[in-house]
């Protein structure tokens, strides 16, 4: 039988299921990935899960979004994160090292590996032919135990990509172009893997980029093939013994077909506030720009550095616009200081440089001026994701924002050739680049007597009763489609510090809409023993972050009505205990108003056998049939009211 890329890499690693779309597969993980904002979560689940050293070939921890010290939280949460892997077996990437999927892919990242990674933009790594997913911190603490990764087998969309990049169009705008195609949900349930000869035209970056991305499509996670440019990739780092060549048969086929013609892009941004909300930069250039952001985990390479450097060469950004350069690593930040003078170019052009992480693209400083235009080569741009209320995010490549960085407005990158007598400055990798290892730190050999460093702000994993099986109690809250989990439980300086202390970070939940909704959801849970909330379609998009749910489950969230989930949030909400339930009838969501009162009998019981539910609103005397597509194995977790709960009874 000829396989695809992506059937070649989950059937080597499946461990059940099989490769039917849409039933329930457990996979076998090698790697894992956690960063700060996350992975102190991560720890503490593994301390509560009494884990005495993780069993996966590697697992590697990355300090890269809780960067800003404006206190002690955040130091506070390097230290115990620096002991707790010393005392589980972790690899520590210093703060400042790097973005957590840059450095992986140039430090650890193995073609035919399987990696998953409490950040939803692992999948990146499917950009050197892994198998990567992005997954809540939960099912990452339980990889990390030696247990499978668990999801429904998606359905393979093959793209083939034809011809070669035009100047001034780069890897952004090949992922820009799928996300004008099929918006933000259109890769639900799905696997996205790309072949054909244009690949020849894209770098191992170039390919990270475009598999970093694939995120905001709702795909599951996307694959590109091992070739000859992976490992010139490898040979680069100094790891060409870890190359594994992994390519699609010849006759191999796929469930669902696209094709890109790369010849025919054009330069692509996406408007505020959604990533698929994709036009040619033509549509709206002029725009006035008060802020420009270089870096992140969707443009990470050296490339995306230094043509930009070679764009302002000699040039100085308009001085209405902040010209910012956030370094993906300080690896990246040697090698660009070695490439001529382009790190000098960056600096006289009036960039500030900041230290190496995701800072802007949380929300970690780097804040846009109120209801000013900022142009950003990040992946997302939900509302007030930027640390502004009102900000007007856009979403576009190196060159773009370059060419706005000069101009001081939205500018298609091509007219820079006659507004400044430029050609397209082309990029030549070097052939070894300078590797720098000594920020991380090995774990070592035996952590056994490691004790865990815990400041004042970091707070042990609350406890969960088990699954309720009735309930009268009110909905708190009415969102509509495409709620991402930035709303449901912000980012940004204010936020993050308290990752590590749950009571703390809960007092946000749902802030961004409603800020009284922490307090009315405590009174919730003292007057009626919890609350539920009303959803549309495509709720909890966007970042793994599980406090998404652990926070609103601890304010007594018993469950969601929906008319449909994204996979991570779904998945979170399981794992902590909430029930993610679906309206059999979609138009029963217009019937429900925040403030009604739900009653919701026999629940234990629906989930169980897998029957639907009838519940009331005993507001409106109206009922409502809803369902849910749950697993054997989700549905012992949401009983026992999370994995927590379950995975201490199975070693008890």
């Amino acid at each position: 039988m000829s396989l695809n890329v992506t059937q070649k890499l989950i059937k080597s690693h499946l461990v059940s299921g099989s490769l039917t779309p849409g039933e329930e597969i457990g996979l076998k993980i090698d790697q894992s990935l956690t960063q700060d904002a996350t992975g102190t979560m991560v720890m503490l689940e593994l301390e509560a899960m009494g884990l005495e050293r993780v069993k996966t070939e590697l697992s590697a921890q990355y300090v890269d979004h809780n960067l800003l010290q404006t206190d002690y939280k955040n130091a506070d949460d390097h230290l115990f994160l620096r002991s707790a892997c010393q005392r589980f077996g972790v690899w520590y990437s210093r703060p400042g090292n790097g973005i957590s999927h840059a450095v992986h892919m140039e430090r650890f990242g193995i073609p035919g590996k399987t990696l998953i990674g409490s950040d939803s933009h692992t999948p990146a790594a499917g950009g050197m032919g892994m198998l990567a997913f992005g997954a809540g911190g939960i099912d990452v603490a339980l990889a990390m135990a030696g247990e499978p990764m668990y999801v429904k087998m998606p359905q393979v969309l093959g793209v083939k990509l034809t011809g070669k990049l035009p100047d001034w169009v780069s890897a952004k705008d090949v992922i820009l172009e799928m996300l004008r195609r099929y918006d933000v949900d259109g890769g639900r349930g799905k696997i996205i893997e790309y072949y054909g000869p244009g690949l020849e035209c894209l770098s191992a970056m170039d390919r990270h980029v475009i598999a970093n991305m694939g995120t905001e499509l709702g795909a599951t996670t996307t694959v590109f093939p091992s070739d000859l440019e992976i490992k010139r990739f490898l040979k680069s780092q100094g790891r060409e013994s870890d190359w594994l060549e992994i390519v699609a048969d010849e006759n191999a086929e796929y469930d669902l077909h696209e094709e890109i013609n790369l010849s025919e892009l054009v330069p692509l941004i996406a408007c505020p506030s959604s990533p698929g909300n994709v036009v040619p930069v033509r549509e709206v250039e002029g725009r006035e720009v008060n802020q420009v952001v270089i870096g992140s985990s969707a443009n990470p390479g050296l490339r995306d550095f230094w043509i930009v450097s070679q764009i302002v060469k000699g040039k100085v950004s308009c001085d209405r616009t902040s010209f910012d350069v956030n370094p993906t690593s300080r690896q990246v930040i040697e090698n660009l200081a070695a490439m001529g003078d382009a790190f000098l170019d960056l600096i006289h052009a009036g960039a500030r440089f900041h230290q190496a992480g995701c800072l802007g693209c949380i929300g970690m400083g780097q804040a846009p001026a109120s209801h000013q235009i900022s142009l950003r080569t990040m992946p997302r741009n939900f509302p007030g994701r930027s640390g502004t209320a009102d900000d007007r995010v856009y979403l576009c490549s190196p060159e773009t924002a370059a060419a706005a960085a000069l101009t001081g407005k939205i500018t298609d990158p091509r007219d820079l050739e006659k507004l400044y007598n430029m050609s397209y400055p082309q990029f030549v990798a070097p052939e070894a680049e300078i590797v720098n290892t000594e920020m991380l730190v090995p774990p070592p050999e035996d952590g056994s007597q490691i004790e865990l460093e815990k400041g004042p702000n970091i707070k042990s994993f609350p406890e969960f009763d088990s699954l309720c099986d009735r309930a009268e109690v009110p909905v708190l809250l009415k969102v509509g489609d495409n709620i991402s989990t930035d709303e449901i439980m912000p980012a940004g300086a204010r936020v993050l510090p308290f990752r590590s202390n749950i009571p703390g970070i809960s007092q946000f939940v749902y802030y961004l809409m409603d800020e009284t909704f922490s307090e009315r959801a405590k009174t919730a849970q003292e007057k009626a023993g919890g609350h539920i909330i009303i959803a549309g379609d495509n709720y909890a998009q966007g970042s793994s972050r599980e406090h998404a749910a652990i926070a609103p489950r601890y304010l007594g969230q018993i469950a969601v009505l929906a008319k449909s989930y994204a996979r991570i949030g779904w998945q979170n909400l399981v794992n902590f205990g909430i029930v993610p339930l679906e309206f059999v009838n979609p138009d029963d969501y217009n019937t429900i108003d925040e403030g009604d009162t739900i009653e919701i009998s026999g629940l234990r019981e629906a989930v169980k056998e897998k029957k639907d539910l009838t519940v009331k609103n005993l507001k409106k005397q109206h009922s409502y049939q809803v369902t849910h597509s749950l697993s054997d194995r989700q549905i012992d977790l949401l009983l026992s009211g999370g994995v927590i709960n379950y995975y201490k009874a199975k070693l008890a």
